[in-house]
């Protein structure tokens, strides 16, 4: 078993048993077992890093093994610059959500611990796939997890947002289906994403698999018009829930993006390319004045959601490394910034069982240390300088500017209508006097707490302040694609 079965299995093995533990009078020992199998999850994926060799750009630490012998599917899996810190971040993010979990879960505890452990395994899998199938059975195989995460411990709308969820994906993955059954057979009976690399494809063939992937691709970012399910699944999903769906599973249909749609359907991609950069300006500009006017925390931070990851996709359709390592450093940058958003909304939750932004005011009076980590956070989802938000969004702009001023112009008035609705709910938040008796008996986080939002905290400020390790990983991998995809139009 090499480095990436041991990051995708470790988890699904601590989740199978802690499902096995049971009973809710065991909680103490599953939150112990669930907490150590995060942890060990994580430590797996840590010597990828270190063994990682830069300046290449061919698919590491692979693993090839049959699986479905008489369909040729294969499990086959590899990392390269594109992928590797995926797979890093879905199993940090994994340890922070069990933490946030802690206290706050008191029944069906080893589910819900389970669920999340068995989720975040599925998660890499689906960044480490190199065959076709494999990539969507663990691609799909996300949903379950998640649709009983939102179904079990979700809001009192919780049913209906769980199928809305798992309706608005699965059917756009039908049309991915149905692409890759129709590459399996173009390639002589061949699930090797590799060799689809290299399918010599007519103009109409390209178009029309273009647009099968991006059925599938732009729900799970999701892309505007697709987008509406996210704010309704966000309210209703628990914390932890709307934490890993908005740092790690919005970032499975951007991935996919680069690793199917922009190599198998280059033609395509540069064809339609005005529509993708169109459908990203909508989400990052109208989604963007959206988010200013909602009242419910989680629904702003949901919306907020929609207008950064338009910021990814403007960045890979733009066609140049700026905007493509751009596109990637603000996947990961939002992994981390929405999952400290939401999880700080959570804590607040707990208290108050509130996400009105009326029903706060004056927070800092009460809540000092919080108070102090949201303020940072609030920053880097405006996209300071100097926190993890700004360094994607900064060379997005770049390289739309280096495509066209007037794009980059509208790139960068993101910048303006994200900092005027996180500060606007900042303020009326946390700032001015104690507004109610509920802000007034608020008690300030606890040790655990502290150390949920201080992890995330240090990860936004080291992104911000030294981004050169994760630009480094990714170089190579992003000239290789933007060489392919520019080599393959002239031919």
């Amino acid at each position: 078993m090499g480095l990436l079965s041991l990051a995708i299995w470790t988890p699904i093995v601590f989740g199978v048993v802690l499902l096995a533990l049971g009973r809710d009078d065991q909680a103490r020992t599953v939150r112990w077992v669930a907490l150590i199998g995060a942890i060990a999850s994580f430590a797996v994926t840590l010597p990828l890093y270190d063994g990682f060799k830069l300046g290449t750009a061919a698919m590491q630490f692979v693993e090839n093994a049959p699986w479905i012998e008489r369909f040729n599917v294969n499990y086959h899996l590899g990392v390269d610059g594109i992928s590797l810190w995926f797979v890093l971040l879905t199993a940090f993010i994994n340890v922070v959500v069990v933490i946030a979990g802690w206290e706050a879960i008191t029944r069906r505890v080893n589910q819900y611990m389970g669920a999340f452990l068995i989720l975040s395994g599925l998660m890499i899998g689906v960044f480490c796939a190199l065959d076709g199938m494999l990539f969507y059975v663990f691609f799909e195989a996300t949903l379950i997890p998640m649709y009983l995460i939102i179904g079990i411990w979700g809001g009192p709308n919780k049913i209906y947002a769980a199928f809305k969820f798992f309706l608005y994906t699965l059917l756009g993955s039908l049309l991915l289906l149905i692409a890759l059954i129709f590459l399996y057979t173009k390639s002589g009976g061949s699930f090797d994403v590799a060799l689809w690399h290299q399918l010599p494809l007519g103009g109409t063939t390209q178009t029309l698999l273009f647009f099968a992937f991006l059925a599938a691709f732009a729900v799970k970012v999701p892309m505007w018009p697709v987008h509406t399910w996210l704010p309704d699944v966000h309210v209703e999903a628990p914390t932890g829930g709307s934490a890993v769906l908005a740092a790690i599973m919005l970032k499975l249909g951007a991935y996919g993006f680069l690793r199917f749609s922009l190599p198998i359907a280059p033609d395509a991609a540069r064809e339609w390319a005005w529509l993708m950069i169109a459908l990203s300006l909508i989400a990052v500009i109208y989604v963007g004045l959206v988010a200013m006017v909602q009242k419910d925390m989680k629904k702003l931070v949901a919306y907020s959601s929609v207008a950064h990851m338009g910021f990814v996709t403007l960045g890979f359709f733009i066609f140049n490394d700026l905007g493509v390592s751009g596109g990637l450093v603000q996947m990961i940058a939002h992994g981390f910034v929405s999952a400290a958003m939401f999880l700080s909304i959570g804590v607040l939750y707990d208290r108050v069982h509130s996400r009105e932004i009326a029903s706060y005011g004056g927070v800092v009076n009460t809540m000092p240390k919080f108070t102090a980590f949201a303020l940072m956070f609030a920053m880097a989802n405006c996209g300071l300088p100097g926190t993890a938000g700004f360094v994607g969004e900064w060379m997005v702009i770049l390289g739309a500017v280096k495509a066209n001023f007037w794009l980059g112009f509208g790139a960068a008035s993101a910048l303006i209508f994200g900092a005027a609705y996180t500060l606007w709910m900042f303020k009326r938040v946390y700032l001015g006097p104690v507004a109610n008796h509920h802000v007034k008996t608020l008690i300030d986080i606890n040790s655990r707490e502290f150390l949920m939002l201080a992890l995330l905290a240090i990860a936004v400020l080291y992104m911000g302040i030294y981004p050169k390790p994760f630009t480094d990983v990714m170089d190579t991998s992003v000239a290789e694609l933007l060489k392919h995809v520019a080599l393959s139009k002239l031919n």
